[in-house]
Formats: structure tokens, sequence, C-alpha cells
């Protein structure tokens, strides 16, 4: 059965983390360093479990009255089942709930396609974040897409 938890300012990190290291850190070589930040504890954190079992994970950081969604990661043996899917329109939904009238994320290029499906779209230059290609993408409020309306 698959379930979510919020966790808030306060609550314990590790499933998220757990995730991250294994997407992050050892499949794509980002330094464990650059993966945990100074904005994981006042970010709000989605957890995706099935059986108890913490399987995909993202978070959103409200920072300078810009929303922020990022550190989405799904499990590899987990992917195409909709998780990432579940996640973003999760985290997109709570940031218009808030107040955003747009969202930004840094997308890697490789999964840009992923994030146009959910109504975002890119801006600026491609450059790099942990040495892995990246764009930063937008969805506004106004548009609705077919992600979260």
């Amino acid at each position: 059965m698959i379930k979510t938890k919020w966790l808030t300012q306060g609550n314990d990190l590790s499933d998220a983390y757990q995730i991250r290291e294994e997407v992050f850190v050892k499949e794509q070589n980002v330094p464990m360093e650059l993966e945990k930040d100074e904005l994981d504890p006042i970010a709000q954190h989605i957890v995706v479990y099935e059986n108890n079992i913490p399987l995909a994970t993202g978070r959103l950081v409200i920072q300078d009255g810009q929303y922020l969604l990022g550190r989405i990661a799904v499990l590899k043996e987990h992917r195409g089942k909709g998780l990432g899917d579940l996640v973003v329109r999760m985290l997109v939904r709570r940031a218009f709930d808030l107040g955003a009238k747009e969202v930004h994320l840094h997308a890697q290029t490789k999964v840009q396609k992923f994030y146009e499906k959910l109504g975002f779209t890119a801006y600026g230059d491609v450059y790099h974040e942990a040495n892995i290609e990246h764009i930063n993408m937008v969805k506004r409020e106004d548009v609705k897409g077919d992600c979260c309306s």
C-alpha cells in the first residue's frame, strides 16, 4: 500500500536522507557534503512509502518569497511507477496552497521532459551543479496544465 508523509521542521529526516543518499550519492556520485545542506531543516519534505519502506522523496523550500522544489528522488528499482509524478504534484500543490504564484526547480537536463509534462517551463542557460547538467524551470499558478489543478 502506497502512503505519503510530510516531514516539517523538527521531524526525523532519515527516510528522506536514505533515499537521497542512494540516488544522489551512490548512483550519481554527488559528494555527501553537497547533498545535505542548510535548507533541509527549514524545508517541507514529502516521503512516499510502500509497505512502510521509503521509496521516493522531495522537498519544498520557501526562501525570500521564492518557492523552490528540490532533492526529488525515486529509488532506481521503483522508477516508472508514478512515484516521482506523485512527489512533484504534491510539492507543487503544497506550494500553491501556501500562496505561491510560481514554483521553481533546478532540473537535471536528463529529466527535463518529465517536468515539462507536469507543466514546468525551462528558462536560462544549462549549468552544472555537482558536475551534473541542470536547467532552471518554473511552473506558474495560472498555467494549470495537467499537473495539479
